[in-house]
C-alpha cells in the first residue's frame, strides 16, 4: 500500500487529484491518498463560512463540480443569491449557488458549534466517498490579505483587501503589493497535515497558485519544516506552460514577490531539498522541456511532458509521469 500527500489549491488542485486518483485505481488500487487544501482564501460571507478550495476538491472528487464553470455545483441555481442581493446583503459579485450554500450552512452550523474546521470538513466529505482524505491546512482562518496599488484615475490610494475580492471582482487589475495570511504566524496546522507529510511515500505539490494555494499552505509554521524533514520524495507539477500560468492569474501573483512566470523559476522559488529547499523534482510541459538540465544542475531532476489537462485520462497519465519522478532515489536525504 502507497501513501501519497498531495498539497493542493482549488480548481489546478482538484483536477490533478481527481486525475492521481484516476491513476492509482488503475496500477495501485490499494493506495491511500491526502489532500491537505489551501485555506487562504476562506473567508465569512452573510453570515455562513465560505471554503472555496476545500469545496472545489470536494464537489471535484465527489462527481459533483461544474466543469463547465470549473467552480460549484452541476446543476445550480442562484435564486438565494439573487434575493441577497435584492436585500443588499453579500457580495454581488461572488455568487453562491443554492446547493453550494447548503455546504456553507452547514459548516457554519458545526462551526457555532465548537466543531473545528477539520471535523465540519470530515463531516461534509463523508457525503460524497471522495475516494481520498480531505484535510484543510490549519483549523485556524488564515484569510489572505492583498494590499493592492492605488488607482489614481479613480483616486484611490494603497489599499488592503480580501484575496477573493482582487481576485473575482478586480481579476486582479490592480497590481498586488503583497500577500499576507492574517494570523498565519500563530496558527497551527490541522490534525492529521504533519502525520500525512511525515509518514507519506511521496509527497505531491499540484499545479496550484504557488503563492497563494501551496505558498499559504506551506506558511502554516511546521508544514515546510515538515515537507523537508519527510523521508518521501517530494515531487513539483509546474502550473507554468511556455511562460504562461495553466489557468488564473498566478502570473499576477509571482510578480507581487518577484517571481518570473516561467517553470524554471517556479521549481527555483520552491528550491531543491538538498539545498534546503522543498522539492526534489518538477514535471514540466514539453514546451519547457529545456529546463530539465538547468534544474537539474540545481539539484532537482525533472521531466517533460503536456500537461494540459484536457480530459481525466490526460490527468491520470500526468500524474502517473508526476510519480514517475518518485521512483528515482531523490536527493533529499
Amino acid at each position: 500500500m502507497t501513501n501519497m500527500t498531495v498539497l493542493a489549491g482549488g480548481v489546478g488542485g482538484a483536477r490533478f487529484t481527481r486525475g492521481l486518483l484516476a491513476h492509482l485505481r488503475a496500477v495501485d488500487p490499494d493506495s491511500s491518498v491526502t489532500v491537505i487544501a489551501n485555506t487562504g482564501d476562506d473567508l465569512w460571507l452573510t453570515g455562513l463560512r465560505v471554503c472555496p478550495d476545500l469545496d472545489s476538491i470536494m464537489y471535484t472528487l465527489g462527481g459533483a463540480n461544474d466543469d463547465e464553470r470549473g467552480w460549484g455545483r452541476m446543476g445550480e441555481s442562484e435564486r438565494v443569491s439573487a434575493e441577497l442581493t435584492a436585500y443588499g446583503v453579500g457580495w454581488p459579485w461572488f455568487t453562491l449557488g443554492d446547493l453550494d450554500l447548503g455546504t456553507h450552512i452547514a459548516r457554519s452550523s458545526w462551526l457555532r458549534d465548537g466543531l473545528p474546521l477539520s471535523e465540519a470538513t470530515a463531516r461534509l466529505a463523508a457525503r460524497w466517498n471522495l475516494g481520498a482524505t480531505l484535510l484543510p491546512a490549519t483549523d485556524d482562518e488564515v484569510e489572505t490579505i492583498v494590499t493592492v496599488a492605488g488607482d489614481e484615475s479613480a483616486d484611490i490610494a494603497i489599499e488592503d483587501m480580501h484575496f477573493e475580492e482582487w481576485w473575482v471582482r478586480l481579476r486582479a487589475s490592480r497590481p498586488a503589493l503583497a500577500f499576507t495570511q492574517r494570523n498565519a504566524s500563530v496558527a497551527r496546522p490541522a490534525p492529521g497535515v504533519l502525520e500525512a507529510i511525515a509518514t507519506a511515500d511521496v509527497v505531491l505539490f499540484a499545479p496550484s497558485n504557488p503563492v497563494v494555494s501551496i505558498g499559504t499552505i506551506l506558511g502554516i509554521p511546521g508544514i515546510a519544516d515538515a515537507v523537508r524533514a519527510t523521508s518521501a520524495p517530494v515531487i513539483g507539477v509546474s502550473p507554468i506552460i511556455g511562460g504562461a500560468v495553466l489557468r488564473g492569474m498566478a502570473d499576477a501573483c509571482l510578480s507581487a514577490i518577484g517571481v518570473e512566470t516561467s517553470a524554471v523559476a517556479v521549481a527555483r522559488h520552491y528550491g531543491a531539498r538538498r539545498d534546503g529547499g522543498l522539492i526534489d523534482g518538477w514535471l514540466v510541459d514539453e514546451v519547457d522541456a529545456e529546463a530539465a538540465s538547468a534544474l537539474h544542475a540545481d539539484g532537482i531532476r525533472s521531466s517533460a511532458r503536456p500537461l494540459w489537462f484536457s480530459s481525466v485520462e490526460e490527468t491520470a497519465a500526468i500524474a502517473g509521469d508526476a510519480l514517475s519522478l518518485a521512483n528515482v532515489p531523490h536527493s533529499g536525504r
